[in-house]
């Protein structure tokens, strides 16, 4: 005598109403399977694989150029700002008292008595214990297009 299973009870909330969405449709032919006993399954082709490399890729290369376009615009600002403080203390020693004529390539120090600037040939070190001025503001050098290097 052969024994008749029971019919096996099934538990709707165990259903993962999600998969099913994606394992069933009106239109078959756009599943990624077969969805037929005689039906062949659709595997995707290297073309997907390709591009996808190929997008990553050019990410990765377009990231990398950025970056440096980045230091190259990083370092030119820099630049920009050493002009600026090397034209800043050029006003002010154009502007300062100096009684004589300076020469390109000397180097000079740059002093501050109340509101006016003073440049002299003196080194701070040069005046002894006692400064004739309120404080030394810099050591310049003069350079070929007149304006002031700082080395101090």
């Amino acid at each position: 005598m052969i024994k008749k299973k029971e019919p096996k009870e099934i538990n709707v909330d165990e259903i993962d109403m999600d998969l099913m969405k994606e394992r069933t449709t009106d239109i078959p032919s756009i599943l990624r399977y077969a969805h037929t006993v005689g039906g062949f399954s659709v595997v995707p082709t290297e073309e997907g694989h390709i591009k996808s490399n190929a997008v990553a890729a050019m990410e990765d290369q377009t990231q990398m150029q950025l970056d440096q376009i980045f230091t190259q615009m990083q370092l030119l600002a820099e630049q920009a700002n050493t002009i600026k403080e090397r034209a800043d203390i050029s006003y002010q020693i154009y502007n300062a008292k100096m009684n004589f004529k300076p020469l390109i390539g000397k180097t000079y120090f740059l002093y501050a008595k109340k509101a006016e600037r003073v440049l002299s040939i003196v080194s701070p070190e040069e005046w002894g214990k006692k400064i004739p001025f309120d404080e030394f503001v810099a050591k310049v050098t003069l350079l070929s297009d007149h304006t002031w290097k700082v080395e101090k």
